[in-house]
């Protein structure tokens, strides 16, 4: 078992293994002894994205990787390398400036779904565009604008890889007056068998983005499966309802160094 291991962020404040020091918005609020720590440590754990770019800088592991906080919180970024390495994503265009906006209608016809591009979650910040009037209420809330293809789904896989393996893989169901799955705007959980192709494509983009805690959300549309999106706030619902410990599941990991 590694020896000191510090966390930043609150998410393994319930491990017993760990210390969890908080997150400071200056490295100088940090006590000498904590400090100490930090720099003695092997690896830190949940740095957040500010520090875990600075710890990339010095050469310092981070849990998650530093490839996992910079692109999987920014939807741009995702698409980009989803398209880099020819992985199945629904069609995406992103367009930058009112002149780019006003050629969207050029390359999409409605309904299809609008989404504010970096920092959303659960859900939030997900549109069904219908008409010019939605088309014209989103605009005014994002710049810049990122637009993909509406695949008339129910439901989707979430599979959550930490480390190098799948833990766990589940079906999420839209309630019937929404498109969207998450369990945040009424979606529920399903238990039933999840296709081995869907967490094998999970598994191949989370390997091939050098992603390494990330819930990521598959589909399967007209006997294709595609690569939806990837997050980080992937939930402990899914968890819960399979019987089990999220904390458990991690204090296993760190001693036994998957993570």
């Amino acid at each position: 078992m590694p020896k000191n291991v510090i966390a930043l962020e609150a998410r393994l404040r319930n491990c017993r293994n760990v210390r969890t020091l908080g997150v400071r918005s200056n490295f100088s609020d940090y006590s000498p002894q904590e400090v100490e720590l930090i720099r003695q440590a092997q690896k830190i754990y949940y740095p957040t994205t500010f520090y875990a770019d600075l710890f990339d800088t010095i050469g310092k592991p981070t849990f998650p990787s530093y490839h996992t906080y910079k692109c999987v919180q920014d939807k741009i970024k995702q698409t980009a390398l989803f398209e880099l390495l020819d992985l199945s994503h629904p069609r995406t265009r992103v367009y930058y400036g009112k002149r780019q906006k006003k050629s969207i209608l050029n390359h999409f016809t409605y309904p299809f779904i609008a989404k504010i591009p970096r920092g959303s979650a659960l859900g939030r910040g997900v549109y069904l565009i219908h008409n010019d009037s939605e088309l014209r209420d989103y605009l005014k809330q994002v710049s810049p604008a990122y637009i993909q293809e509406y695949l008339p789904i129910d439901r989707d896989v979430r599979v959550v890889i930490i480390g190098n393996r799948i833990v766990h893989s589940y079906w999420r169901i839209a309630p019937q007056n929404d498109f969207r799955s998450n369990l945040a705007v009424g979606g529920r959980i399903s238990l039933n068998a999840v296709p081995a192709r869907a967490r094998e494509l999970a598994m191949q983009v989370a390997r091939a983005c050098c992603w390494d805690d990330v819930g990521i959300d598959i589909c399967e549309y007209n006997g294709r499966f595609y690569v939806l999106e990837a997050n980080m706030k992937y939930g402990k619902e899914g968890f819960r309802q399979a019987g089990i410990d999220y904390h458990q599941l991690m204090e296993s990991m760190i001693a036994n160094e998957e993570i």
